[in-house]
């Protein structure tokens, strides 16, 4: 039997954060689709109740650079989404979103979720990192 049809089939226990944006609006109901049970991290929950796939979530309060939201959330994860960024909180973002990714990997290590889907950005291979933008340095 094909294994990646057999992984395929089984139903997975995902976390998404980012639920309220762009990607993680449209990742959210095809999980679900999928048959996988989903929970969302969101620092506004209040921003996901109007998605027709709401009532189909587990949506838990707390915020990335937060440990031990983190953790709560990570418990009994098997795929974990992280589909966030810290643009909008000020000129500190880069090392704030550095650090958010951080506990992300640390605390989904330490839950043993198997993997996770981290977005970030494609650069050119010749393009020094000091000469990105602060966006994708990030």
């Amino acid at each position: 039997m094909d294994t990646d049809s057999e992984h395929s089939a089984e139903q997975l226990h995902c976390l998404v954060t980012g639920a309220s944006g762009y990607i993680g609006g449209r990742l959210v109901p095809e999980l679900l689709e999928a048959g996988h049970r989903v929970r969302c991290l969101a620092r506004s929950p209040r921003k996901l109740r109007d998605h027709p796939w709401a009532g189909d979530t587990e949506v838990l309060h707390g915020d990335v650079t937060d440990a031990e939201s983190v953790a709560a959330a990570m418990r009994g994860i098997d795929v974990a989404y992280y589909l966030v960024h810290s643009l909008g909180s000020g000129s500190g973002f880069e090392d704030t979103d550095r650090r958010a990714a951080r506990i992300f990997a640390d605390r989904a290590h330490a839950a043993g979720v198997r993997r996770i889907v981290y977005l970030g950005g494609l650069t050119p291979q010749d393009v020094p990192e000091q000469d990105l933008s602060p966006h994708l340095r990030s």
